[in-house]
């Protein structure tokens, strides 16, 4: 672009020390004649040259327009330049420097339009300048997209002043930005080809219909998703837990689908309209993001119960993996029916924690508990026979052994 503008000033500055030069040679040579008129008469050719050819006068519109379009720019944005980067705001830069692309080709095309009207191109003439029009279109809405991406996170970085806008719900508002840009960019192109948009809405109508019933999931989908970004029950990075059961750190929300990657490193996709009616468990949530995790032992009745509670509470505090604050505790929760039955409280700082500390938890447990000489119980049953049928007690004597069809007869005399 500089390289350009070089090249247009150095080619007017040529001209007007042709001109000049000119000029003073006449003056040399017809002294006797008036400066006016010796300018008037040396001019002259190239006036008659450029009145006559209309491909010359739009070579000069176009070229005079483009000089004037990059002069401007970079005088005007150069004093922005030198304003914005006095203040503390970054934001103010970012605008002027995504701001002089899309001016400088506007004032371009303002003169691509005249140089192009000025050309004897008949039916063409109408159909370039339709084609510079859209290209301008184009120009403007790049420049709308990346102004509402740079504003909406600016916008969610002030989330003590815009509590609605925040960095949740920047991608939903900047998908609808985007299909608003669009939108107003293509009603633009209707109106510069002139295309009647009429028929083109009704269709529309009678398509949407169509496309409504024909993929009332994928729309299903989509409305959960926009719900899901809006009220935020959870945000990527969360483990959540799904009412039936499965369990995972999110780690994507989409517009259709929300994707979950497992203890097994298996991504599973949910689509929202699922996860959106069911119930959701997040252990993320809350106030902090640590997870309480219970630990449940039975122990033989008869059991010092005041030294199984110091035995459990200084494995958890024992344990680098569990916090201190909040600190562990212990509950004698019931009476089993062959044990007694406690449970232990305490929490770890990120869900994903939770298997690798049951698993050392259970460890230390088991071990100092056999140390202790304390035992855990198993389930057993103990089975007592009162009496045995009458047709078994046939087989302690053989000769009273019963005959096959003879039975229920009474013995004779």
């Amino acid at each position: 672009m500089y390289h350009c503008r070089l090249t247009w000033l150095l080619a007017t500055l040529v001209g007007i020390i042709f001109s000049i030069t000119t000029v003073v040679r006449a003056a040399e040579t017809e002294e006797t004649q008036p400066l006016d008129t010796i300018v008037v008469d040396t001019l002259r050719p190239l006036f008659e040259a450029v009145s006559a050819n209309p491909w010359i006068q739009s070579f000069l519109v176009l070229l005079i327009t483009i000089t004037c379009a990059s002069l401007f720019t970079w005088m005007i944005f150069k004093i922005i330049l030198a304003i914005t980067t006095r203040t503390n705001f970054i934001f103010d830069d970012q605008v002027a420097v995504l701001l002089r692309p899309p001016i400088y080709y506007t004032l371009v095309v303002i003169g691509l339009t005249a140089g192009i009207e000025l050309m004897p191109l008949a039916v063409w003439k109408e159909y370039l300048i339709r084609i510079i029009h859209t290209i301008g279109i184009l120009i403007w809405v790049m420049f709308s997209v990346r102004f509402a991406s740079l504003l909406l996170k600016r916008v969610a970085g002030l989330s003590d002043k815009f509590t609605f806008i925040q960095h949740r719900t920047v991608t939903l508002f900047d998908n609808l930005a985007k299909i608003a840009i669009f939108g107003a960019g293509v009603y633009a192109f209707f109106l510069v080809w002139n295309i009647d948009m009429t028929a083109w809405l009704a269709s529309a109508g009678i398509a949407g219909i169509a496309i409504g019933f024909a993929a009332k999931d994928s729309l299903s989908n989509l409305f959960s998703g926009v719900f899901i970004i809006a009220d935020a029950p959870y945000k990527v990075g969360d483990y959540i837990e799904l009412d039936k059961g499965g369990r995972g750190k999110l780690v994507n929300i989409g517009l259709r689908s929300t994707r979950i990657l497992t203890r097994d490193d298996i991504e599973v996709t949910i689509p929202n309209s699922i996860i959106g009616n069911s119930t959701i468990i997040n252990q993320s949530g809350g106030p902090h993001e640590k997870l309480r995790v219970r630990l449940k032992i039975g122990v033989a009745y008869g059991s010092d119960v005041d030294k199984v509670k110091k035995i459990l509470v200084d494995a958890a505090q024992a344990d680098s993996l569990v916090c201190s604050s909040p600190e562990p505790r212990i509950r004698f929760r019931e009476f089993g029916p062959s044990s007694l039955d406690f449970e232990l409280l305490f929490w770890v700082d990120n869900p994903e924690l939770k298997g690798l500390v049951l698993d050392t938890m259970n460890t230390a447990v088991y071990k100092r508990l056999r140390e202790e000489q304390i035992e855990i119980p198993y389930a057993k049953q103990d089975l007592y026979i009162k009496g045995l049928p009458g047709t078994l007690s046939w087989s302690n004597d053989d000769s009273q052994e019963p005959v096959p069809g003879d039975q229920g007869k009474q013995p004779t005399g």
